[in-house]
């Protein structure tokens, strides 16, 4: 088993990152980094230089903290020798991971930006199904309640916080994966909350017939829906790409088992000794902050 450490304990660590380590044959919980988070018989650091310098043992570093704070940590493991992993989104900016993907490389380290949603069982089926499908039109419906997800973390709000594409990177991830051509960006409206310096909805229209509709103020049953027109018939994915349905007849759906997948996906990368970046969901975020008309409404509060 491979000594790993995991920085920042908040919501997303507790329920998702610390279970699927535990969970695994690969990987050994040796340390935390967070300064106030904690994990049970679990050696936790507040100061992540510190835990650098007493660990040499640990030789993987997994970053779970809000994306700005987070090229600097990872730099500093990347010139500690250590193999990174990059919870979504991977950065605050593209050109800071582009310059972690040169450093690692650089460093003889692994470096993964890991986009949890690809994992989801549907994708990769609707993926090889659309492969050969002529695509007429597409539809994203993203829509989450930020009170649930992120209760009371103001940074997603803050500049660099992403708001809404924050989980709307998720529904990027799969379609940029499944989409058996290119997109880009046509128009989008962004709407920022009168208080806040990041979206908290976001209608978008891509080439190819493809439109999104992303919100954070859903209430009650949360949707994560991607509808996929073809010549050939309708692919539908529900539950952040949990279950796939073509032409309404159930293909597959079960538990979801992303964050598994995507450790067991890190050992293989620091086994054969490679790298996995992929910004291409970044990209049309970075597009739609570029090229979005923003509109203000209400102020939001959590």
């Amino acid at each position: 088993m491979t000594a790993i450490c995991l920085v920042g304990i908040g919501k997303i660590a507790v329920d998702q990152h610390v279970p699927s380590i535990n969970a695994s044959d690969d990987w050994e919980l040796a340390a935390t980094v967070s300064r106030a988070g904690t994990v049970d018989g679990v050696q936790a650091f507040t100061d992540f230089d510190q835990m650098l310098s007493e660990r040499p043992d640990i030789g993987v570093v997994s970053l779970c903290l809000p994306p700005v704070p987070r090229y600097e940590y990872a730099a500093k493991a990347i010139a500690a020798g250590r193999h990174v992993m990059l919870e979504k989104p991977p950065g605050a900016t593209l050109a800071e991971v582009y310059a972690l993907a040169d450093m690692a490389k650089a460093a003889g380290v692994t470096l993964f930006t890991t986009w949890h949603s690809r994992m989801a069982e549907g994708v990769a089926p609707a993926k090889a199904w659309l492969a050969d499908k002529q695509i007429t039109g597409a539809h994203i419906s993203w829509k989450e309640d930020v009170r649930r997800w992120h209760p009371g973390q103001d940074w997603v709000f803050a500049p660099g916080g992403m708001g809404v594409f924050d989980p709307g990177s998720n529904a990027l991830s799969i379609i940029t994966e499944i989409l058996p051509m290119p997109i880009h960006l046509r128009s989008a409206d962004l709407l920022f909350p009168s208080n806040c310096d990041t979206p908290i909805a976001a209608q978008m229209q891509w080439t190819k017939n493809v439109t999104g509709d992303f919100d954070w103020r859903q209430e009650g049953p949360q949707s994560w829906d991607i509808t996929v027109e073809t010549t050939q018939g309708t692919l539908n994915l529900h539950d952040g790409g949990a279950r796939l349905l073509i032409d309404g007849e159930k293909v597959i759906g079960g538990p979801r088992a992303e964050y598994p997948a995507l450790y067991a996906r890190m050992a293989e990368l620091v086994a054969s000794g490679t790298s996995e970046v992929d910004l291409s969901p970044m990209l049309h975020v970075a597009d739609a902050l570029t090229l979005g008309k923003r509109i203000v409404v209400d102020p939001f509060h959590f």
